[in-house]
């Protein structure tokens, strides 16, 4: 497989710093504490690439990460469903991730990353009910698969099928901790963002 590197080049916390650059992006989404940085590091083989934090709701910015060679953006989106800070802020995100998603003709593809030791949850479902809405392919990743028993991974795995009305093949099942998933995870990211 290729050697791709990440490289963080934009980070945007406010409306008026939204711009957004004329080339291919693939968002990645998930709930709060679901693994997005970690995730982002295994992809880029760094450590530090993306901040992690055991307390959720880290990433309080879109994060643009150019990737090399494909010359495309790889954008971290705030996590959802949790985080310790006010309505305020919250309603702050949600302004910005709205504008960043609406009428973003760049945007390819959306990598949502669901928890695989949790059953569906409301808020992913409402993400991919507003992703099917707006014609924005999805990518699904069932995140920490490592820690989880087989039979628990193919029972988590069986339900996304149903919902999402797609084969096992599509969904990836990723661990950052093992690198599960991770070449197969570049290849659909890769594929989309041509």
């Amino acid at each position: 497989m290729m050697k791709r590197t990440l490289k963080l080049e934009k980070t945007i916390y406010t409306l008026e710093q939204l711009t957004i650059p004329p080339i291919s992006q693939v968002a990645i989404a998930g709930r709060s504490n679901v693994g997005k940085s970690s995730l982002l590091n295994c992809l880029a083989g760094q450590k530090k690439l993306a901040k992690i934090s055991s307390s959720p709701g880290k990433t309080r910015s879109l994060n643009f990460y150019l990737v090399e060679p494909d010359n495309f953006y790889l954008v971290d989106l705030p996590g959802y469903g949790y985080a310790k800070c006010s309505k305020q802020e919250r309603e702050k995100w949600a302004q910005l991730i709205n504008s960043y998603l609406s009428n973003n003709a760049y945007l390819k593809a959306m990598a949502v990353l669901l928890d695989s030791r949790l059953k569906p949850q409301s808020l992913d479902l409402e993400l991919i009910s507003f992703l099917e809405n707006n014609q924005i392919p999805l990518i699904p990743v069932l995140t920490k698969v490592d820690k989880c028993k087989q039979k628990k991974i193919s029972a988590s795995l069986k339900n996304w099928q149903v919902l999402l009305n797609k084969s096992a093949q599509d969904i990836i099942l990723f661990s950052s901790k093992t690198g599960k998933g991770k070449n197969k995870l570049w290849q659909a990211i890769v594929n989309k963002a041509k």
